[in-house]
């Protein structure tokens, strides 16, 4: 396959997501909750919706063609996938097929259903890809290397995989930065990223740069659109072990009743809670936002109006081209 086929292939795999009927997306999602009850109906539609936005006809061209089209030698790319969210690994899949190289993926134990129902629509419309592909437990014999994990086990990656070409992700999160004067509406675009996916994954909103003054009750009641997040069995199990950790310490905190808001220097917050720091002007902010720019994945403001920001509520639907901890990965498969 040249580049041109290997394109048109995953564009026709995006239509397909985007004709999935309401049923079968309903019985996927069911399939990815019984292995995994973090991955909800929702949280299961909302990483189809991301996507069909990564796989736009018009963006992903454009944005292939920016590299070379065939590698000088095919390779074989192991990657290591996550499971913290629903097809957390699909951008690293779609990289190394649309670079000609193959691919040969260790899947998370929490997520094993999704990626692999995703594989068998490709191959349904390019079965030449069957060959180009496969999931397996052991990634010996491989090229090249793409992990994802913590930071604990990324050292384990980097001993491991130290005399091949690699990527290994640390832990990141992602912040939001309020002046104090949005509107409700806007309020609310942010509460989509910090409550999407239950707060799991690394472009989740982990931490708000609040000003000095700054009123919270407009930003909670905001919130309370996604209160049903607390219904969740395990969302509420995290929820009281974090509310008893703080009242045992007589730690203060806002309780909003399906999540917590402490003020903390800290990036990552638990799950059922975020972190808040007080800033007294925008210079000290962007400081602060530098400061931690080695572990920060997303930076999110009213309308993208921060220098290298993204709109609130678009944290969760990157661009194809917005690629992980900054470091491009079709510039790495094009080095191996």
């Amino acid at each position: 396959m040249n580049l041109s086929e290997r394109l048109e292939a995953f564009c026709s795999l995006g239509d397909a997501i985007t004709n999935l009927s309401m049923s079968d997306s309903k019985a996927l999602a069911e399939k990815a909750r019984n292995e995994n009850p973090w991955f909800t109906e929702e949280n299961v539609l909302m990483a189809l919706m991301g996507i069909r936005v990564i796989l736009n006809k018009r963006k992903l061209t454009t944005w292939a063609q920016t590299y070379r089209p065939e590698p000088t030698e095919s390779k074989t790319v192991g990657v290591v996938m996550a499971g913290n969210i629903p097809m957390v690994g699909f951008h690293d899949f779609l990289c190394v097929l649309i670079s000609g190289h193959s691919l040969k993926a260790k899947l998370s134990s929490q997520d094993t259903i999704l990626l692999k129902f995703i594989f068998q629509k490709l191959i349904e419309i390019e079965p030449r890809f069957s060959d180009r592909a496969s999931f397996e437990e052991n990634l010996k014999g491989v090229n090249a290397m793409i992990a994802t994990g913590s930071d604990n086990t990324a050292r384990y990656f980097e001993y491991y995989f130290r005399n091949i070409p690699h990527i290994i992700r640390k832990n990141r999160a992602s912040c939001a930065l309020i002046v104090g004067e949005e509107p409700k509406e806007e309020f609310e675009l942010l509460g989509r990223d910090v409550f999407s996916y239950f707060g799991l994954g690394c472009r989740n909103v982990s931490k708000l740069y609040v000003p000095e003054d700054f009123e919270f009750k407009p930003l909670i009641e905001s919130w309370k659109a996604f209160e049903l997040v607390i219904n969740h069995h395990k969302y509420a199990n995290n929820y009281d072990y974090q509310k008893s950790i703080l009242l045992v310490n007589c730690e203060p905190f806002l309780d909003c009743e399906f999540i917590l808001l402490k003020e903390s220097k800290s990036l990552i917050s638990p799950i059922a809670m975020i972190y808040f720091e007080k800033y007294r002007s925008q210079q000290e902010v962007r400081e602060k936002i530098e400061m931690h720019s080695d572990k920060l994945q997303v930076v999110v403001s009213a309308k993208g109006w921060f220098k290298d920001s993204v709109p609130f509520g678009q944290a969760q639907f990157p661009e194809v081209q917005d690629y992980a901890d900054k470091v491009d990965i079709m510039n790495f498969l094009e080095g191996i």
